[in-house]
């Protein structure tokens, strides 16, 4: 109950409240979301994994095995994603809204609270998330966004809006400042502070301007499939990875926490800025946040059981 307690305070409350303000402002104001979204896309989001990168810790060696996990996982979520848009027979661009929807996870604002709740604050952990959550900002800006205009444009200029985003720039850059021990001046530092502290916040109202536009004609039964296979499939996968590889311990459970966490709004961004089935996505970033109170939960109660 204290984890369902505190999940439920700590992130599903607020993440709703923001949300709420966000729906809260369109009906008042009628705000532009593909200004929002932009906003998003081209200042905060890279701000802020420009921040936590060159923030962090890493090691060499732990690079390397996360990473290895992340592609296991990846290619493993995909290829059943795939089975699952084949035998509902889905069509044009609800193809990559529910791929998106699945692969595509919250591993910046839920997922680094979830950690260091659960760990307690431990460097080691945070660390692993921190890559997982760097490969969760690098996939979206690139794959994400070649898969929802694939069929609407064609390979060379969907690869030009791609290398248009800064945000592949940043994860580079800060590695390698951080690498060479580069310092960043204080007043271009305290920009990057107060923008990266800002996405959060602009991400959720964003989400809540998308939600209270759109008229609500709920698909149920592919919301609730995304669901049950973002937060039920994907740590069951997580844990037969970490078995497969050998990983136990602290890092296993850091390893299958991060994969039980709920969509990631960079869908809903990506469904918003190029018109890719916004409505679908905007439900599922919602009802996964909402479900994964339970599910979550029941993760956490079950990585005791991972030696």
């Amino acid at each position: 109950m204290t984890y369902f307690t505190h999940i439920l305070m700590n992130n599903v409350i607020p993440l709703s409240v923001m949300i709420a303000l966000g729906a809260i402002l369109y009906r008042a104001f009628k705000l532009d979301i593909k200004t929002l979204s932009k906003l998003n896309f081209y200042l905060f989001s890279p701000a802020l994994v420009f921040k936590m990168l060159y923030e962090s810790t890493l090691t060499f060696g732990l690079l390397v095995q996360t990473l290895a996990f992340f592609a296991l996982f990846f290619i493993a979520m995909f290829i059943l994603v795939e089975i699952v848009i084949r035998m509902r027979g889905y069509q044009g661009g609800m193809v990559p809204a529910m791929r998106n929807s699945v692969i595509f996870y919250n591993s910046a604002n839920y997922a680094i609270p979830l950690n260091q709740l659960v760990f307690v604050g431990d460097a080691f952990t945070l660390s692993i998330q921190i890559i997982i959550m760097m490969m969760q900002n690098l996939l979206p800006n690139t794959y994400g966004i070649y898969s929802v205009n694939a069929h609407k444009k064609d390979t060379r200029q969907t690869l030009k809006t791609i290398f248009s985003l800064p945000v592949i720039y940043m994860i580079p850059i800060a590695f390698i400042m951080r690498w060479l021990h580069i310092p960043v001046p204080e007043p271009v530092y305290a920009p990057i502070n107060y923008v990266s502290n800002a996405f959060i916040a602009t991400a959720l109202i964003t989400l809540g301007v998308q939600l209270g536009s759109m008229k609500w004609k709920l698909k149920l039964s592919d919301v609730m499939l995304s669901n049950v296979l973002r937060l039920l499939v994907g740590p069951a996968v997580g844990f037969a990875i970490v078995c497969l590889m050998g990983i136990h311990g602290i890092m296993a459970q850091a390893l299958v926490l991060s994969c039980s966490v709920p969509t990631s709004l960079s869908s809903v961004l990506i469904a918003v800025e190029y018109d890719n089935e916004p409505e679908f996505s905007s439900q599922v970033v919602f009802s996964s946040t909402i479900f994964s109170i339970f599910t979550v939960t029941m993760v956490i109660y079950l990585m005791k059981f991972i030696a």
